[in-house]
């Protein structure tokens, strides 16, 4: 190639091109064998050969035809990633990239070198390319090519040729050091993403116009993309309000017109506002004065309206953005419920006034409403979706606002209320039920705490309950959300009623499903305690195998240490402050091994102050200071009566184990004292049954028996008998039977036919069905006849 022979250069580069496009010899040369294309390749690859053709470009600045040549021969080279590493180590991003405008009558220089361009940056070091070409003389080329393209353009090869370039500058727009700024570039793809939403008297755009070719819309959703990227450069912003780029996207934010002439198909224009929506989600937040001054939150508010309104609207659905919304608005809801949720989340309380003023609050709700009467299983990741973002942006609007909250009312609490309802099961299903209950939690706490009305609202629809049925399903992800809730509402004085009222599986009650919460946690904690529950190391009843490990290290008093910590990191601190709300005496249901642990919980924050005082202790040890004599008499006494406060948890521990253990055994004495009786019960029946077999089957036991009787009747007598005593004779003469008899009376009952039957004065009987006239009735005189077959008159 260093040879100045243009026939032997093409010459060469013509025999790489047949690597790729062999054709068969016509003519075979005896003693021979042509070598396959895939060998040529592979040999190709290991000499190098990528690395030398681009070097020989800087042989060939001003022969055109050889250039040309060479980029062919790198663009079938460039389809390997080893050929594309070693054109990456040569340079060979920048080398194109800057003669890219160089003059070519025929226009292969340019698409060639943005095919070159692509494989290198999809086939070899994506962030090495781009660093390559994040300079003022690469990103000057693309830019005159780029405006070359788009102002002159008109072909579907340019347009092709055109997107193609406008993706390589997006790629090295997300570069922040690339000086998109500084050549000029960013501006003119501002101007050129915007002049058909605002007129703009700038001569690039004077005469322009996007027609609705596929290459065109790219180009545009291309443009939107851009600048999202852009804006994620803070120098950027100051071009984006020259270029009135909000304005320009929320020209996008209203109701499809009818009968309109555009230069968009139906699909294409609802893509497209989709995807202006999306984009201002992320371009807005940025540019607070200029969202307002379009007055964002009333075309928000509005286009909502469109959104719920029964207008004969069927939507496409038919692109990224436009998922799940075929033949209705939901895709137009979730796009603006986003921008809605990431411009209230800013906040800003200006934004947020002004939504609430514009009766924000109410019409949401009522959105989330209808989502509920529209619920289906097709859409409904998208729906609970919508629903997530509308609790999220109410959340946002009510918190720390007195007046927001209760603007929330009962209608607010009622479709919390109608969330925390939901099947549990649905919580594990993975389509959004779980994020949707999140949201909820948290609107919970910023929508109805500290508004008495709702709260009690709340309460007196059983809302605590269901916060303890979601409590009790044992989600680590959602217990430390709900215990934060449920100290909040404690300071309610009428909530405490609530929780001690609440039954869960098996009877349970909320102070055992707290105080089993502990206990889980503090075994994942890895505390240490017997297999009673009781405390072992009474020096420090609360520390983690965490605590264990992490070494006591000197801090500055700003930070916090890994005891602070320890309170902020697990459930513990909540659980006790939860059971401290409700004090910590009459709870119900508990069993000994519940009241082993309420020791422990009832002295967490003497644990815990006792706790720190140790690190204090470690800290002046590890910087080898040494206290005063009253501080050091201080820190021991401190120390002392915290192990003496561990000790005395322990003993009331032992106390309640050994009170249980003597119970326990009080209990199973009872029970073999009952088993005992049932026993001998059953001897006695048993001994009196074969005494009463003996006397039925055996003569001379029946009359010992009789002697026996008579002697036990003689000896209950008076020996002397009284005057004018009448005897009475205790014998029933001509009895033939071996057991005591008492007097037989024989009662034959009146037939019911006469009386009514026993149903003849209840209701019941005027619910029978008339069979032969219905039930009997209660006659108020009878009459004998001659004939019984005949019926009785009433």
């Amino acid at each position: 190639m260093k040879i100045p022979s243009s026939e032997l250069r093409i010459q060469i580069c013509k025999c790489i091109v047949d690597f790729y496009h062999a054709e068969p010899p016509k003519k075979r040369i005896t003693g021979y064998q042509q070598a396959s294309s895939t060998y040529k390749i592979q040999m190709a690859e290991v000499g190098g050969l990528a690395k030398m053709m681009v070097e020989s470009l800087a042989l060939l600045e001003n022969q055109l035809v050889e250039k040309l040549w060479v980029l062919k021969a790198l663009q079938h080279l460039s389809t390997s990633e080893v050929n594309c590493t070693l054109m990456m180590k040569a340079q060979a991003a920048s080398g194109i990239c800057v003669h890219l405008n160089d003059p070519d009558p025929s226009g292969q220089l340019l698409f060639r070198s943005s095919e070159i361009l692509w494989n290198l940056l999809e086939k070899s070091s994506k962030e090495e390319i781009v660093q390559q070409l994040s300079n003022l003389e690469c990103l000057l080329a693309l830019k005159e090519a780029f405006k070359h393209l788009f102002m002159r353009g008109f072909s579907h090869y340019d347009r092709q040729l055109r997107n193609d370039i406008l993706v390589i500058t997006t790629i090295i727009a997300q570069n922040p050091e690339a000086p998109m700024i500084e050549c000029g570039f960013t501006r003119e793809l501002i101007l050129f993403a915007t002049f058909n939403e605002v007129k703009s008297q700038n001569p690039l755009v004077k005469g322009l116009k996007l027609s609705n070719s596929y290459e065109d819309f790219e180009l545009k959703k291309l443009l939107f993309n851009l600048i999202v990227i852009l804006s994620k450069d803070l120098p950027t912003l100051q071009l984006l309000i020259d270029g009135r780029v909000v304005l320009a996207l929320f020209t996008y934010v209203k109701k499809p017109e009818k009968h309109k002439i555009t230069e968009w198909s139906a699909a294409q224009s609802e893509e497209l506002q989709l995807h202006a929506i999306a984009t201002l989600s992320s371009v807005a937040p940025l540019l607070i004065e200029e969202y307002m001054s379009c007055q964002g939150n009333a075309r928000i508010l509005a286009f909502l309206e469109w959104c719920e309104s029964e207008d004969s609207f069927f939507s496409h659905g038919n692109s990224f953005h436009g998922t799940g919304g075929r033949g209705n608005k939901f895709a137009h809801l979730r796009y603006t419920l986003r921008l809605l949720r990431a411009m209230v989340y800013l906040e800003e309380e200006t934004v947020n006034q002004d939504l609430c003023e514009q009766g924000a609050i109410q019409q949401l709700i009522g959105i989330f409403k209808n989502t509920i009467s529209k619920f289906n299983d097709k859409e409904e990741a998208i729906i609970l979706e919508i629903q997530s973002d509308i609790l999220l942006i109410l959340s946002g609007l009510c918190e720390n606002n007195i007046s927001r909250k209760e603007i929330f009312g009962t209608e607010g609490v009622d479709i919390i209320l109608h969330v925390m309802k939901t099947d549990p099961k649905k919580f594990q299903s993975g389509v959004g039920y779980s994020v949707l209950l999140f949201s909820t939690l948290d609107s919970i706490w910023c929508c109805i705490l500290a508004c008495y009305a709702s709260e009690d609202y709340f309460l007196e629809k059983e809302g605590i309950f269901l916060l303890l049925d979601l409590l009790a399903l044992n989600q680590k992800k959602f217990c430390n959300l709900i215990l934060g809730i449920m100290v909040e509402f404690c300071d309610n004085p009428k909530t405490a009623a609530h929780v001690n009222t609440w039954r869960g599986k098996k009877d349970q009650t909320a102070a055992s499903l707290l105080i089993k919460l502990w206990r889980k946690e503090e075994k994942e904690l890895g505390v240490k305690r017997d297999k009673h529950g009781m405390i072992i190391d009474t020096k420090r009843p609360l520390f983690t195998s965490f605590q264990e490990e992490q070494k006591v290290m000197p801090l500055p008093a700003n930070c916090p240490t890994v005891a602070v910590m320890d309170v902020a990191e697990n459930i513990r601190a909540k659980i006790y402050a939860v059971l401290g709300k409700l004090d910590f005496e009459n709870l119900p249901g508990l069993s000994t091994e519940d009241f082993v642990t309420l020791c422990i919980i009832h002295r967490y924050l003497d644990f815990k102050i006792g706790e720190i005082w140790s690190e204090i202790c470690e800290e002046i040890k590890l910087e080898r200071l040494i206290p005063v004599t009253s501080d050091k008499n201080v820190l021991e006494a401190i120390t002392t009566a915290s192990e003496n406060i561990g000790n005395m948890v322990a003993s009331l521990q032992r106390e309640m184990i050994e009170s249980q253990a003597r119970q326990d055994v009080q209990n199973e004495q009872k029970v073999y004292a009952k088993i005992q009786a049932t026993h001998k019960q059953r001897e006695l029946a048993n001994k009196s049954w074969e005494n009463f077999l003996a006397r039925t089957s055996n003569a001379k036991t029946l009359k010992k028996a009789k002697r026996l009787q008579e002697k036990a009747i003689e000896s209950s007598r008076h020996s002397e008998r009284p005057p004018n005593a009448i005897f009475h004779q205790t014998d029933i003469k001509g009895l033939n039977t071996t057991v005591p008899s008492g007097r037989v009376v024989v009662v034959e009952s009146t037939p019911a036919r006469l009386v009514g039957g026993p149903l003849a004065d209840t209701d019941i009987a005027l619910k029978k069905l008339p069979i032969r006239g219905g039930a009997l009735q209660r006659v108020k005189a009878a009459k004998i006849v001659d004939d019984p077959r005949k019926s009785i008159p009433t």
